[in-house]
């Protein structure tokens, strides 16, 4: 048997005798501090879990943790071990989760937010069907950070401000902020030229579409926003159509329903909003014919996708972007 055949042999061994199981459960109560605690996460017995550290401490041949009374510390050595351990196991994970999505067959997993999808999306995804009918496109709604390390999703479409470290990101669509009413509340408040002229009407908000974004700063000092407040985008422009007030609402979201006269766009002025819509993924996805013909239906889409009217020039900036390494996307 020659050297490397050898070396190879004892890596072999070494990891059949790698107690796996326990450095998981050691991962668990080390991040907790708590025997009971990682015992719930873990779906066992408090009794099983402490049956797995005695035998990690017999192998490695140290204390890990410190008992006193309930209260559970890291020994010195258990502090050293952790950052390997958590390492190795999400690299596991994350081995394991890209073969699960990497396929070329078997749907396409797609994460983005509520409002784009419902207002943006869903009308124009017809289109994707009949361009693409072999792909099977599965939606998913959410706000929070995907995570595709531990998720199941090939893509994210996030409103961001900037680039997410680590992934790959291109910027698909800039956002404005428009103000929008139903057409009998505007026929009897009129325009919306300045802040003062807001008082005419009763004012609807969100905490995702302040007022401060479009009232002049020379005002901001003595406004107090009032009028009725919602938690989420759609709801805002929902009680906009329907006549309860006046919306300050993205125009990503409102353009269709502006030029179907469900609402109207009560004021001339247009402000930019800060954060962007981009599209991320683990760079290696875009390999996947799926997701390289995903993305550039979007680039289409967006690229035909007009900004609203008296809309100032955004700064081109670079399309893609690929930062640093970063296990989640905002």
């Amino acid at each position: 048997m020659t050297d490397p055949d050898i070396r190879k042999s004892e890596q072999r061994v070494a990891f059949d005798r790698l107690p796996l199981n326990s450095l998981r459960v050691f991962e668990a109560v080390a991040t907790r501090l708590s025997f009971a605690a990682a015992a719930d996460a873990l779906h066992v017995t408090p009794a099983a879990v402490s049956m797995q550290i005695r035998s990690l401490e017999d192998y490695v041949q140290v204390p890990l943790f410190r008992r006193t009374g309930r209260r559970v510390e890291l020994t010195a050595e258990g502090a050293q071990l952790l950052p390997g351990v958590q390492r190795g196991l999400a690299d596991l994970q994350q081995a394991v989760q890209q073969l699960r999505r990497s396929r070329s067959s078997g749907p396409l997993q797609v994460s983005t937010i509520a409002s784009l999808l419902q207002k943006w999306l869903l009308p124009r995804l017809p289109q994707f069907y009949e361009q693409h009918p072999d792909i099977d496109l599965r939606m998913h709604t959410s706000r929070r950070p995907v995570n595709f390390t531990e998720d199941e999703f090939h893509v994210a479409v996030r409103m961001i401000r900037g680039p997410t470290p680590g992934l790959y990101n291109e910027k698909l669509m800039d956002e404005w902020f428009v103000v929008v009413a139903s057409p009998g509340l505007y026929r009897k408040h009129g325009s919306v030229r300045t802040s003062a002229d807001l008082k005419r009407y009763p004012l609807l908000r969100s905490a995702d579409e302040s007022w401060s974004y479009w009232t002049e700063p020379s005002a901001q000092r003595d406004w107090v926003e009032h009028g009725g407040a919602f938690d989420d985008s759609l709801t805002v422009l929902a009680a906009a159509e329907q006549g309860q007030g006046l919306a300050l609402t993205r125009w990503s979201i409102a353009a269709r329903d502006i030029e179907s006269g469900r609402v109207a766009l009560v004021s001339p002025r247009v402000v930019p909003c800060p954060r962007a819509y981009y599209f991320v993924c683990p760079e290696t996805f875009l390999q996947l014919p799926k997701v390289a013909r995903w993305l550039e239906w979007l680039r289409q889409k967006a690229g035909e996708f007009e900004p609203p009217p008296g809309a100032a020039a955004r700064p081109s900036l670079p399309r893609a972007t690929k930062l640093r390494r970063s296990r989640s996307n905002r």
